[in-house]
């Protein structure tokens, strides 16, 4: 089933569109376009969860101890003194415990069940020990040390919504809950392109005027930690008609296409030009810095995001629209990355009205101190920098010493 995008979206004109209307008009007029399938939990990281995973048991099953030590029944444990109990009996994990008289403690090993009616554990080094007798101190309250049935997740509620992107500590929740197989989203398909004439694959010679591709190498890159299922289309030369037609062409076979480069005004830039040609366009100019010229449209239905050449705009225009637009059609619940506080220091000005991403390096103290090289084409700006500071919109100017939030650049990779 491919995406839908109604036509009172693309009445956006001229004027820069904010970042916050872009990111609603993704959220409003995509839905999902994946299938379910069902994995084994061990092959279902990174995948999208297609429905609720419900605990069928409690987590833990049953009342259990945290710590080596000794059992008992707290009602046992005097309170103005040390209280002697006659020991009886011995757990270990995964040992069915037998029962225990009142009056007496037990000796148990971390993870093993509590004997019916025993309620909490002092740890063996709080405790002084004969072959027969074991002696407690006073203080503990009741239940410490051991841990209650459901105390991690109680049976019935909800352990993952649906929509979560599988990590490998949500994989050790789904097999402790006693699963084997879950349902997820198939993989989305996503065809990517690169544009321009100047632009050539590694490792021929590099002729005067010419460059390495980078993006498509990173847009592949993020796509493939999503767990998208990514083509990569290769590069679209600076001609109308075959600009077109490949786009026509990915249209048919994918559900998502990402371009880089050819969106901004130019003679050679077409893109935009294909997408209005040949489909629709919702926006092309987004207020954020880097990374204006960005354009979200349709082709026979499939949504094209056409992303800045720049290798560095590229990837903050991914991180801001395309990862919100691959989430919306993965099934996946978008969750933006966390933002940190950090202090400036350095002083920066900026235009009002606009969203702006400014590469920093954090020192040992966690001052950030802007990368000394701006351009959106520095790629060394995304490996040797630390974080992006977030300056809002009604900012104007930073001064040294003012806090703003910072986006660590590693939670924009997937």
């Amino acid at each position: 089933m491919m995406a839908q995008l109604s036509d009172d979206c693309f009445a956006f004109g001229g004027a820069l569109l904010p970042l916050a209307e872009a990111q609603a008009l993704i959220a409003s007029r995509f839905r999902t376009v994946c299938g379910i399938e069902t994995l084994a939990v061990r092959d279902a990281v990174g995948r999208v969860l297609a429905s609720d995973v419900t605990a069928a048991v409690d987590l833990p099953p049953q009342l259990n101890s945290a710590v080596d030590g000794y059992a008992f029944r707290h009602a046992d444990l005097r309170s103005d003194g040390p209280t002697t109990l006659s020991l009886q009996g011995r757990t270990a994990a995964g040992q069915r415990p037998a029962a225990v008289s009142p009056g007496h403690a037990s000796r148990i090993f971390t993870g093993a069940v509590m004997p019916h009616g025993l309620d909490t554990v002092m740890m063996q080094e709080d405790c002084a020990v004969t072959d027969t007798t074991v002696v407690l101190q006073p203080g503990l309250k009741r239940g410490a040390n051991a841990r209650p049935a459901g105390e991690d997740v109680a049976k019935g509620a909800r352990a993952l919504p649906f929509g979560r992107r599988l990590m490998p500590p949500d994989l050790a929740l789904v097999a402790a809950l006693g699963l084997a197989r879950v349902p997820v989203r198939t993989k989305l398909r996503v065809v990517v392109f690169s544009t321009g004439d100047e632009v050539m694959d590694p490792p021929g010679p590099l002729p005067p005027g010419r460059i390495y591709d980078a993006n498509r190498a990173m847009l592949l890159g993020l796509l493939t930690r999503l767990g998208a299922m990514a083509e990569d289309g290769g590069i679209l030369p600076d001609r109308a008609d075959a600009t077109a037609v490949a786009l026509r062409e990915a249209a048919g076979r994918c559900d998502l296409i990402l371009t880089s480069g050819g969106v901004s005004t130019g003679e050679e830039d077409h893109v935009r030009a294909a997408i209005e040609a040949i489909g629709q366009i919702a926006f092309w100019r987004v207020a954020i810095k880097p990374g204006r010229p960005v354009a979200l449209g349709e082709i026979a239905g499939v949504p094209l995001l056409g992303l800045p050449g720049n290798p560095v705009a590229a990837l903050v225009t991914f991180s801001a629209l395309g990862r919100p637009l691959f989430d919306r059609l993965a099934g996946a619940t978008f969750v933006p990355p966390p933002r940190m506080l950090a202090e400036a220091g350095f002083a920066y000005r900026k235009k009002q009205g606009r969203i702006e991403y400014v590469r920093v390096v954090l020192d040992a103290d966690g001052l950030a101190h802007r990368f000394p090289k701006e351009g959106a084409g520095i790629i060394t700006s995304l490996t040797e920098s630390d974080a992006l500071m977030v300056l809002p919109e009604a900012m104007v100017e930073l001064a040294p010493g003012d806090v703003a939030p910072i986006i660590a650049l590693g939670l924009l990779y997937g």
